[in-house]
């Protein structure tokens, strides 16, 4: 039964997000996110009483898993082979739900701002924009590390690639970007 529940609560967290996404978290009601789920509002309610609730849940089960990959990251030897795999967690990170909530978060800035949640999320961002080097390294060591994570995480922005690239070959261009940028 347990793993029911959380299985129910996780599909609500993906489901709201990407409505919030759609249609703007203000336009999104609870009612519509019951109704897109096919349950009753009593079984929302029972996982989440009101939207926010909702977004600090996502938010808080992201920062928890980017934490860990935080310090993961920091724990790693300074060598360049580390540093290619922290970048690719980072990029696997942010290509999964990580990613959502990014693309939520840059259409729904002001609601963001408005949570604490949201200054935990921006709190941890500035972190793993910080894992690749240390803060005695010299600022233009400091730049590129900080560009190379930049890089992976603005792969899920099509803009900055052109329409003719998939996800897949953005996301080889952020890497072979970021490379070099991390490279001796």
């Amino acid at each position: 039964m347990v793993g029911r529940r959380t299985d129910t609560r996780a599909r609500i967290q993906q489901v709201a997000l990407e409505m919030f996404t759609e249609q703007g978290y203000d336009k999104t009601t609870l009612r519509e996110v019951a109704d897109r789920l096919q349950i009753t509002r009593p079984a929302l309610y029972y996982h989440f009483k009101a939207k926010e609730d909702i977004l600090v849940s996502v938010i808080d089960d992201l920062t928890a898993s980017m934490e860990e990959l935080i310090q993961w990251a920091r724990a790693q030897p300074a060598t360049p082979e580390a540093r290619q795999e922290i970048l690719r967690r980072i990029a696997d990170f942010m290509g999964g739900s990580m990613g959502h909530l990014a693309r939520f978060a840059r259409l729904n800035e002001t609601v963001i701002k408005s949570i604490p949640a949201g200054e935990r999320l921006r709190d941890h961002m500035l972190d793993l924009l910080s894992v690749l080097t240390s803060p005695d390294a010299d600022p233009v060591k400091q730049l590129e590390s900080k560009l190379a994570v930049i890089a992976v995480i603005l792969t899920g922005v099509p803009v900055l690639f052109g329409p003719e690239l998939s996800q897949e070959e953005r996301a080889a261009v952020a890497m072979r970007v970021a490379t070099k940028l991390i490279s001796d």
